[in-house]
């Protein structure tokens, strides 16, 4: 495989032009499109040991939501040496890849595809925690702390260095609700979040009744996997959440373009308050479960009604867990409200699955030191512009970066999979101050504003051909 050779890192004490804090699927984006740069010098740190996208939910036969060509790089440089179809190649897999005619491929597919950029990447700096980031005033210059850890992620030594530019890209954690934080805090109850699954699912499988919390579709793979590992008859499987449906995500050609740089941009120049009420309003276009899983649900349930009765399963929706307790040594209590009844009850369970989602992770933590500096919203929360770029007091002349933090500012599609290549490009150019990528006008046919979309240079008009006179 042929990749471009790294550019020549300047002198050890030299600050670098960029600095991408975490390495998940947006900065290793940002990365793969950044490598060809050789005028700018990065570096990206995860504390990680090495790259791995959410390793608890690669359950067998499950698939990303997105098309393949939502990779780390295809829609801002199909001609990048980081496609999927170039992992593919290298893997000696074209060929059975167009033969399966996938166009949605594996989740542990496309993990793999990340992996593989990853260790060929360079400038990615795994095993190291980053602790704190600073504005330095008198060197006009972020600086930045880390620790460099061991692979059983212990501290082996302190490091800094210093940045004019910095990406975050911290990404997600996983969302427990206050009731049910004290019982996934001990361990001799079987109380797991999603993102843990498989590394319990052994047990989990083992316990004699599980409940299934939450009806997104992590919840409903999750609930399909111990379906179609337990007797029939004997499920004894509770699945329940607070979405008053098991809802079908919205997945209609013109829906999707709620996921377009031109939705985006649109969504970004609507008032707060607006904003705030979007986000809540349109949880279908993310948070609903797909058609094929909810078919594949009702499939195994049907099967298993042919000698007559029912599996022994229920399936409520509309529900929300009040509180919830621990009973002897291997029982939970969950206290259940109906939202729609208004009624109350209680449910003894074996185990439970918290497919409750994920949150963007606070940046309090890593940004204390530009606190200072930072300009929030009326709900204290980080100011980000049409760039991406946190707004900082004008004194700071760098410029700090943010992937995957900003539904508040950018929408629904802040976390989705087929945005990442142009919001990688989009900060690139900013960054360079030319367009480096040179990405599309216009991306949607929706005019999703009284204003007119973009102008459209017209297509080349092929030229009219005249017939020839007869010289008959």
């Amino acid at each position: 495989m042929n990749l471009p050779a790294p550019p020549t890192r300047p002198a050890a004490d030299a600050p670098r032009d960029l600095v991408g804090i975490g390495i998940g699927p947006f900065n290793l984006s940002l990365a793969a499109l950044a490598h060809p740069l050789t005028e700018l010098d990065t570096a990206f740190y995860d504390q990680r040991p090495a790259f791995g996208w959410h390793p608890g939910l690669l359950l067998e036969g499950t698939t990303l939501q997105v098309p393949f060509l939502a990779d780390l790089v295809t829609l801002a440089d199909p001609a990048s040496p980081w496609t999927f179809l170039n992992h593919l190649k290298a893997r000696d897999r074209l060929y059975p890849f167009y033969f399966a005619e996938r166009f949605h491929i594996r989740r542990a597919e496309y993990d793999a595809y990340c992996r593989w950029v990853a260790d060929h990447l360079p400038g990615l700096q795994f095993g190291h925690r980053v602790d704190a980031v600073h504005w330095n005033p008198e060197r006009d210059l972020f600086e930045i702390e880390f620790t460099r850890l061991g692979l059983d992620g212990q501290t082996e030594a302190p490091g800094r260095t210093y940045a004019r530019t910095v990406a975050l890209g911290i990404g997600t954690e996983p969302y427990v609700p206050e009731p049910l934080k004290p019982l996934t805090e001990d361990p001799g109850v079987p109380v797991v979040h999603a993102a843990d699954y498989l590394d319990h699912r052994a047990t989990i499988l083992a316990a004699e009744h599980v409940t299934v919390v939450g009806t997104g579709q992590s919840g409903a793979e999750i609930f399909l996997d111990l379906l179609r590992h337990r007797p029939p008859g004997r499920e004894k499987l509770h699945w329940l959440g607070r979405t008053e449906a098991f809802a079908p995500m919205e997945y209609s050609k013109l829906g999707l373009e709620h996921f377009t740089p031109d939705y985006t941009r649109y969504f970004h120049g609507l008032a707060e308050p607006v904003r705030d009420r979007l986000v809540t309003q349109q949880w279908q276009l993310h948070k609903g479960i797909s058609a094929d899983t909810i078919a594949a649900i009702h499939d195994e349930l049907y099967h298993r009604t042919l000698g007559g009765g029912w599996p022994d399963t229920v399936l409520t929706p509309g529900v929300r867990v009040r509180t919830a307790g621990r009973i002897a040594t291997t029982k939970v209590e969950l206290h259940l409200e109906h939202i729609q009844q208004d009624t109350r009850s209680r449910l003894t369970t074996d185990a439970v699955v918290l497919a409750t989602g994920y949150r963007e992770r606070p940046l309090d933590h890593v940004l204390a030191g530009l606190d200072p500096y930072l300009r929030r919203d009326s709900r204290d929360r980080p100011r980000v512009d049409a760039h991406f770029r946190l707004v900082l007091d004008p004194s700071v002349t760098g410029t700090v970066y943010v992937q995957n933090a900003g539904t508040h500012t950018h929408g629904v599609g802040a976390p989705d999979l087929g945005l990442a290549a142009w919001r990688s490009a989009t900060i690139l150019n900013h960054l360079t101050g030319k367009e480096t990528y040179p990405l599309p006008r216009r991306t949607a046919f929706t005019t999703f504003g009284l204003d007119q979309p973009p102008l459209i240079p017209p297509a080349r008009q092929a030229p009219v051909l005249t017939p020839l006179a007869d010289h008959r």
